[in-house]
């Protein structure tokens, strides 16, 4: 079989630009110390960093960030239903004017309308934190206008892996924090703002009995709030013991990814000075061929 010299000129050709790429790649590596540039250079140890760099990482930045949310919520909530209570004792008074009493009303009333706000915090993301899945949908709102709030989210508890086999929940839902309680003469369970409703209009009005079952009760959303608070406690003391065990697992990582991606410069610097002679055996090689024509052979 005959082989034109079209043929021989363009195999000489393409291997000089496949020994050129290589080598251009070489002095790439050389230049930025790294064996990886880019994921098609190596799709396994490309992956490998990848999945190395993010391990936990995430996890714990979102845990961390979503638990401080929470316990600055639950601690000016805590504030405010202290305040509550001062002012429902303070209205209890009997020798207090009914001015007075309309002042403290007004007071509270306002109070009610922060802890609202504080039930229906977003994160940075606008999510609700204490909606359950529902989180795009604000937690407690009303059915109907003039009714107190109710809570519109669901029981659904979403976990969030800290280590290998370690997961804590990522969010609480609003009847665990803002709970209800068992009213005393009553079967039904009352709800958080329904609560705080029925002690400001029992001022405005008052109704002794109203303003004496509203301390009372106002005691037993606190109590709520304080075992809602304590858990966010110690999910924050997990998040810590965790870190400190990720952290050495992060070295381990770290140490990992760099045998993965440093470059071993004496053996990169051999390989480039092969590549180099290469190089110079193909121009050569390619230089003599396309001198060649018909009257080569004539002589």
């Amino acid at each position: 079989m005959k082989i034109s010299t079209k043929l021989l000129f363009d195999r000489a050709s393409n291997q000089m630009s496949l020994v050129q790429n290589k080598l251009a790649d070489s002095q790439a590596q050389l230049a930025q110390g790294k064996q990886i540039l880019k994921p098609s250079d190596s799709p396994d140890q490309a992956a490998i960093v990848q999945r190395l760099k993010s391990l936990f990482q995430n996890s714990l930045s979102t845990m961390r960030s979503r638990l401080e949310l929470e316990d600055s919520t639950l601690r000016s909530a805590t504030g405010l239903l202290v305040r509550a209570k001062e002012i429902a004792v303070q209205a209890a008074n009997d020798t207090l004017s009914t001015v007075n009493r309309q002042a403290l009303g007004s007071e509270l009333s306002a109070v009610r309308d922060q802890l609202l706000s504080l039930a229906n915090t977003t994160d940075t993301n606008g999510t609700f934190l204490f909606s359950g899945s529902r989180s795009k949908y604000p937690p407690f709102a009303a059915k109907n206008a003039g009714e107190p709030p109710t809570y519109r989210g669901d029981q659904t508890k979403m976990s969030v892996m800290v280590g290998e086999q370690r997961s804590i929940p990522i969010n609480r839902t609003g009847t665990e924090t803002f709970v209800s309680i068992n009213r005393t003469g009553s079967n039904q369970a009352v709800g958080f703002f329904e609560v705080m409703d029925d002690l400001v209009n029992g001022i405005y009005s008052s109704d002794g009995a109203a303003m004496q079952q509203g301390i009372k009760e106002m005691t037993d959303l606190m109590n709520g709030l304080t075992l809602a608070h304590a858990d966010i406690g110690t999910d924050m003391n997990v998040v810590d013991q965790q870190s400190s065990v990720v952290e050495d697992t992060i070295l381990n990582l770290k140490t990992t990814v760099s045998s993965v991606e440093d470059l071993d410069y004496a053996a990169a610097i051999t390989k480039m000075n092969q590549q180099m002679l290469s190089l110079e055996a193909a121009q050569s090689s390619f230089s003599k061929m396309a001198q060649l024509t018909l009257f080569n052979y004539l002589k």
